[in-house]
């Protein structure tokens, strides 16, 4: 298999880079080891940021995330719920903090509004009583497994190509430069190589391990962090705390739902990223000053995502570590052809790719300028099904009349399952039933898979999908990822629901029997 660039890695800046490249006409092969975000592009808060959170730690990244939030909210307008944000401080608080919070976001030209305690509580009658100050910024809310999807889709339009289950083994290099990178196929079993002229290393977290295969050094620490969703969307805006980046103070709105954190915990390898029972504790002990119903609302799932922090002189632990992105071209290590992209956030993706596509244009000499900073994302139909509430407006919009509903949470009907089968061009990996979760809501309800997991899978059965225990196997693996979110949230009416989905799934099914069932990925 040949191409001019091969591109490591499914998430945000690898599927970015992927369409960035098509639209310069750059020959270019996305290979990814899972799945869609199957790293820290999905296990984040969902926030488009305004650039107040870094005033004060990081002015440049403040900027940048300016800037690039407001390039998404017109170019991808389907991925971007524009909530607007509150950033709110209680008593207790830095003063001082507060005092400078304005003068501060004016350095960086990132806008915001103070407001009057009482229009704050208007605004979002779940604040707290205890608030001494707060300011209107311009936040939103970003649906990461659409934004990848549709940026993977018009790359696949313009010529990219796109492989997953493809699991790096190594490089073979000759005079310092690469000559092919070998895969293994994780659905066959079968090895295949690539020949590019470019190797670009967009794998996130895994990127030290990956330059270590190509002779190159990173030095990485990884940071986890955990986050909570609630059951019930609890506010309209983005709500921040008022204080110097922490653990425990963004509550993010999202569809439906909420979602709270995060945390930062140094961790020796990003393969150990879980949520913990005493993270969840500490993150709604500290955030309930903030916002009091977080004490006693229901929780749903807890989940975690590995940041990969580039370590510099002088770096202490991971809050203090620049989250700015790192471009490293590996010529220095001796390695022409190779290139690493990481670090950074979300919202500033785009511009990752851009430098990306740039410095890779230059090693291959094409004369092609970037055009994502004023060509729109178009919407696809690979990623559609991602948005909460889509789901209950075609079932009510488009019903047919033979059609019955697979996921009563998030109203998935098996006419949307079979679009979204459809829409993966034959790539099932090695569990289709993952693979229609990651690209819809299916198992991101109350009931966390525990009855659409076999709805859908009966179904899968139904149209052939999966036959003889292959169906039991992806059913196993698939309830095993949704059940390590529950775990940490345990308590109250979700401890008796899972109660409820242990007597079906390993009363009905031995399901617990099942033994080294393949799983394709890490938390949704």
């Amino acid at each position: 298999m040949e191409t001019r660039v091969l591109i490591l890695g499914g998430g945000a800046t690898g599927t970015g880079l992927a369409r960035d490249l098509a639209l310069r006409g750059v020959d270019c092969l996305l290979a990814e080891r899972r799945d869609i975000n199957a790293g820290a592009s999905g296990g984040n808060h969902g926030l488009l940021h305004s650039g107040a959170r870094y005033v004060a730690s990081d002015a440049a990244a403040a900027v940048e995330c300016r800037e690039e939030g407001e390039l998404l909210k017109r170019l991808a307008p389907q991925c971007i719920e524009d909530t607007g944000g509150l950033f709110v401080a209680v008593e207790g608080d830095d003063e001082d903090y507060i005092a400078n919070f304005e003068s501060m976001c004016a350095a960086s030209a990132v806008p915001t509004r103070p407001l009057d305690l009482a229009e704050a509580r208007h605004l979002e009658p779940a604040l707290s009583d205890r608030l001494i100050a707060a300011y209107a910024a311009e936040d939103a809310s970003v649906d990461p497994f659409m934004l990848s999807l549709d940026n993977l889709a018009q790359a696949v339009d313009k010529g990219a190509r796109y492989l997953r289950n493809a699991k790096l083994a190594g490089f073979e290099r000759d005079n310092g430069r690469i000559r092919r990178s070998i895969f293994l196929d994780q659905t066959s079993g079968e090895r295949f190589e690539v020949e590019a002229e470019i190797v670009v290393n967009a794998t996130g977290a895994w990127a030290g391990m990956v330059a270590a295969l190509a002779g190159a050094h990173i030095d990485i620490l990884y940071s986890s962090g955990s986050l909570l969703v609630t059951q019930d969307r609890l506010t309209t805006r983005v709500v921040n705390r008022l204080r110097r980046a922490a653990d425990s103070d963004i509550l993010v709105p999202g569809g439906t739902v909420s979602v709270l954190g995060t945390t930062s915990v140094t961790i020796d390898s990003p393969d150990l990223c879980r949520p913990t029972v005493a993270e969840a504790d500490a993150i709604i002990d500290d955030a309930r000053a903030m916002i009091p119903v977080l004490e006693t609302t229901r929780y749903i799932r807890a989940y975690a995502g590995v940041r990969p922090l580039v370590l510099v002189a002088g770096a202490g632990d991971a809050r203090s570590v620049s989250r700015n992105f790192s471009l490293i071209d590996h010529e220095k290590d001796h390695v022409d052809n190779f290139v690493t992209i990481t670090g950074g956030k979300l919202t500033t993706y785009r511009l990752m790719a851009e430098r990306t596509g740039d410095l890779v244009c230059a090693k291959l000499g094409v004369d092609a300028p970037c055009i994502t900073r004023t060509e729109p994302l178009p919407a696809s139909t690979k990623g559609e099904w991602t948005e909460p509430g889509l789901g209950p407006r075609r079932w009510i919009g488009e019903r047919d009349g033979d059609d019955i509903i697979l996921c009563e949470c998030e109203m998935v009907s098996r006419k949307a399952v079979n679009q979204i089968i459809d829409g993966m061009d034959g790539q099932y990996g090695s569990s289709l039933l993952n693979s229609i979760g990651l690209r819809s809501r299916v198992g991101k309800g109350p009931c966390q898979g525990g009855f659409c997991g076999l709805r859908v899978t009966g179904h899968l059965y139904d149209e052939g999908y999966v036959s003889g225990l292959r169906g039991v196997h992806e059913m196993h693996a698939f309830t095993r990822r949704r059940w390590r979110g529950l775990r940490p949230v345990l308590w109250g009416l979700p401890l008796v629901q899972a109660d409820l989905q242990e007597a079906l799934y390993c009363g009905a099914l031995d399901l617990e029997l099942e033994a080294d069932v393949r799983d394709d990925g890490g938390d949704l």
